[in-house]
C-alpha cells in the first residue's frame, strides 16, 4: 500500500513496485487522482480515495488490500506537503493554524498509517515492512530558502517514530525504515522551481549529476530495495537521497 501513491514520488514508486511483481493499493486524496493513477498502473493496482490525516483512511485501505489481494505485506507512506500556505515559516512567524495543520499533514498522517499497518501485522502474526517519507530538512537544515520550521519538526518527528518503532518491532521481524529526499521535482517544489535564486542555489547544494533538482524516479531504487526481501536485515535506517545536499554548504549570490 502506498499512502500518497497517485501522484509524484508515490506514483513513480508504484510503477516500479509493479514492474517487480507487486500488487499495489494506491491511496490518493480524491477519486479523480485515484482513477488517473489506476489508468496508468493497470490491473496490478487498486485505488482508494481518502484523506491521510484521517485515522480511518489507512485502516480502510488495508482492508481493501486484504479483500482484493488476500494479503498485506508492506506500506510506503509518501503523503505530506508544505505548510507554507497554511502559516508555516520561520518559527517566530508560524501561526497556530500553520503549526497544527503542518504537523497534522506531515506527522499525524504517518502516525495513523504506521499504527494501522502495525496493528494488522501483529494481529495476523506476520512479518512486514514499512517505509516512511521524511525530508533532508529533518537532518540538514537550510536557513535561507527553506525555513519552514513546523515542516522540519514534523519530518524530524518521523525519523524519531521510525527509529523507535523499528527497535520495538524488530523481534517480530517487522522492518521500518525511512527515506529523506532533498528538493524533488513534484508539485510541492513549484515555489522553488519558479525562483531563479533558489534554483541557482540548488546547483551547488545538490551537486550530483550536474547539479539539479531531484526526480521522483531517483527514489525508486531505494524504495524497491528497502521494501523487498533483499533488505531483510535492515531496519531503523534513514537513507538520504539528496544529490549531495547534506554534504554541501551550497552557495549564495
Amino acid at each position: 500500500m502506498i499512502i500518497g501513491g497517485t501522484t509524484g514520488i508515490g506514483l513513480s514508486a508504484a510503477k516500479s513496485f509493479i514492474t517487480e511483481g507487486a500488487n499495489i493499493i494506491v491511496v490518493g486524496i480524491d477519486s479523480k487522482s485515484v482513477d488517473q493513477a489506476i489508468s496508468k498502473l493497470g490491473q496490478s493496482a487498486e485505488g482508494f480515495a481518502g484523506d491521510a490525516t484521517q485515522s480511518k483512511t489507512a485502516i480502510k485501505a488495508i482492508d481493501l488490500a486484504l479483500k482484493k489481494f488476500g494479503d498485506f505485506n508492506g506500506m510506503y507512506h509518501v503523503a505530506g506537503g508544505s505548510g507554507r500556505e497554511m502559516g508555516d515559516g520561520a518559527l517566530h512567524e508560524v501561526t497556530d493554524e500553520g503549526w497544527l495543520k503542518t504537523i497534522e499533514l506531515n506527522l499525524s498522517s504517518v502516525f495513523y498509517s504506521n499504527r494501522a499497518a502495525l496493528k494488522t501485522f501483529t494481529t495476523l502474526g506476520q512479518s512486514g515492512t514499512i517505509l516512511n517519507m521524511t525530508s533532508i530538512l529533518g537532518l540538514s537544515p537550510s536557513s535561507k530558502h527553506f525555513a519552514t520550521h513546523a515542516y522540519a519538526t514534523a519530518k524530524s518527528g518521523i525519523i524519531g517514530l521510525t527509529k523507535s518503532t523499528a527497535a520495538y518491532y524488530a523481534s517480530r521481524n517487522i522492518r521500518i525504515n525511512a527515506l529523506a529526499p532533498s528538493l524533488i521535482d513534484t508539485p510541492m517544489s513549484k515555489r522553488a522551481k519558479a525562483n531563479d535564486e533558489i534554483m541557482d542555489f540548488i546547483k551547488s547544494k545538490q551537486p550530483l549529476d550536474g547539479g539539479r533538482i531531484g526526480l521522483p524516479s531517483d527514489l525508486n531504487g531505494a524504495a524497491v530495495f528497502l521494501m523487498s526481501d533483499a533488505a531483510k536485515f535492515i531496519t531503523g535506517q534513514v537513507l538520504a537521497i539528496d544529490g549531495g545536499w547534506s554534504l554541501s554548504e551550497g552557495s549564495f549570490k
